[in-house]
Order: structure tokens, then C-alpha cells, then sequence
């Protein structure tokens, strides 16, 4: 079944234009973000609003369909948090210079690992670089986001 505009976009107001997942705004990117499925569509999820979430296109190719993830520390298996159910700042915060997201949590690593939000495993960190950019602009991170002190 086909998302309605309608949906897509109160999907993106919800989302307060950022992607769910690494907090990326949407007007840094060329194309406006997806959306992505929390319970995918492979593992019987639905098009509901509240299996739907605003990603940009890096989170959700890395995320794909996976809905667990080895947490690099304890190696154990772990549910990738909901967001619906959980809140990023339980589980993630930016460092002091909002470059760089941290777990602080065992579903924050997990998480983390599965979307390598600091491109720790993929192109030379440029996200890193872009958030640079964005938070020079002014637009990232936003203000609810916890942050380390300086």
C-alpha cells in the first residue's frame, strides 16, 4: 500500500524535519528524507503513522531491516531502541562540540554500531564534517538534544 502525502508529511512534522535516527536535519540533504518502517515491512509491519519515521537515506540503508544488534561491548544481542516507546537522549547524547554522537547506553551501542552514526566504519567520517558545517549555520543540534559539557 502506498504512503498518501497526507501521512508522509505528518510523519515529517512529527519528526520536526530531523532524521529520528541520527537527528540529521532534513534541509541539509538534496532529497527529502524517507520514511522508514520500524517494524519492517519483511517482518510484517505496517504503513500505521506510528510504524512510520522520518530517516535520512544513510540511516536507513544501514538500519535495512534489522531490528537487533550486537552491542559491541558485551557482544550481546540487543533490540535497537524504539522510537515510539524511547527516547533518543535515554540512550545517545553529542559530544560538547555536536560532532560526534556516544551511546551511553547498551541500546545506544547497539544502535549506534547498527547506523555507525559517526561514519566510524564508512566514509572517512564526512558526517562529521557535515555536522561541522550544520553547526556552524546554526541548525545542529537541536536544542532539546543533551550534550556534553565543555
Amino acid at each position: 500500500m502506498a504512503i498518501n502525502d497526507r501521512t508522509r508529511q505528518s510523519v515529517r512534522d512529527r519528526a520536526k524535519f530531523l532524521c529520528e535516527y541520527c537527528h540529521s536535519p532534513e534541509r541539509s540533504s538534496s532529497v527529502v528524507f524517507t520514511l522508514d518502517h520500524l517494524i519492517p515491512q519483511s517482518l510484517g509491519g505496517s504503513d500505521e503513522f506510528d510504524n512510520l519515521a522520518l530517516a535520512c537515506r544513510r540511516c536507513n540503508e544501514r538500519r535495512y531491516n534489522f531490528t537487533t544488534e550486537i552491542d559491541p561491548q558485551t557482544q550481546q544481542e540487543v533490540a535497537l531502541y524504539n522510537l515510539r516507546q524511547q527516547l533518543w537522549a535515554d540512550h545517545l547524547i553529542w559530544t560538547a562540540d555536536a560532532l560526534k554522537i556516544l551511546r551511553t547506553t547498551t541500546t545506544g551501542r547497539a544502535m549506534a554500531h547498527r547506523l555507525d552514526f559517526n561514519d566510524e566504519f564508512h566514509n572517512q567520517g564526512f558526517i562529521q564534517k557535515s555536522r561541522q558545517f550544520w553547526t556552524q549555520g546554526g541548525w545542529h543540534p537541536r536544542s532539546e538534544d543533551p550534550r556534553q559539557e565543555m
